[in-house]
């Protein structure tokens, strides 16, 4: 029995980093205080935002998980290529007014984020400098939140530059932890990404476990600082 298109575009869009980080947003927009139904709306667009990415991160690397991972829809030849083209342009046209919801300062802030996240995938990935789509992206995160609002009004108080910095260390460290499982087949490509580099000095495992802790450490950075400096 063929497993469904809808199905198949779902496990396309990397669906449990969508959903996490979607989650992860919702949450810290609970947090900061925000009405119930912002907070679902934070949760729909970066839902969304994050189908976007997830789709053009596949696209990009088609040929190259053609050799390393057929397991996935696209390589695998379970989906067409157009039919993902036409999903992540779906989801351009509706990602657009769900940004724009939340006011011009947060739209704008959501719909460049997402634009770093799926081009720099794509320019950089190969490269030591594969860090900066990712910290630039999260680093845009708290502008999303503190200049969101609802029924496209938002607020013009902006993010504290501590909540900022922490979140673009957070986007190195999920960068770099997100990078080691396919490291060797990084290696066989001759790429040079900046966790490929990193590992080839220090060995992988002292990575992972450096990585880890230093997103752990981020982490609990962003949540004291959330308590006490706050978000704005």
């Amino acid at each position: 029995m063929s497993t469904p298109p809808a199905l198949l575009l779902a496990r396309a869009a990397h669906p449990r980093q969508a959903v996490l980080t979607a989650g992860a947003l919702a949450g810290a927009a609970a947090v900061a205080g925000r009405p119930l139904r912002e907070v679902a709306l934070v949760f729909a667009t970066v839902l969304v935002g994050q189908s976007v990415v997830g789709w053009a991160d596949d696209l990009t690397d088609r040929r190259r998980d053609q050799r390393h991972r057929p397991d996935k829809p696209l390589s695998g030849g379970l989906l067409d290529p157009g039919t993902v083209w036409f999903a992540m342009t779906c989801a351009l046209l509706l990602v657009v007014p769900l940004a724009v919801a939340h006011g011009p300062r947060a739209g704008v802030a959501y719909l460049a984020l997402v634009a770093v996240a799926a081009l720099g995938d794509r320019l950089l990935h190969a490269r030591v400098l594969s860090c900066v789509p990712w910290m630039v992206s999260f680093g845009l995160y708290p502008a999303f939140l503190a200049y969101g609002g609802w029924g496209g009004v938002g607020t013009t108080t902006p993010p504290t530059l501590l909540m900022v910095a922490l979140a673009a260390a957070l986007g190195l460290g999920v960068h770099v932890l997100l990078a080691l499982p396919g490291l060797v087949h990084d290696h066989e490509e001759g790429e040079k990404s900046l966790p490929l580099v990193l590992a080839l000095r220090t060995g992988t495992p002292r990575l992972l476990l450096v990585a880890s802790v230093f997103t752990g450490l981020v982490v609990a950075g962003i949540l004291i600082a959330g308590r006490t400096a706050g978000l704005t």
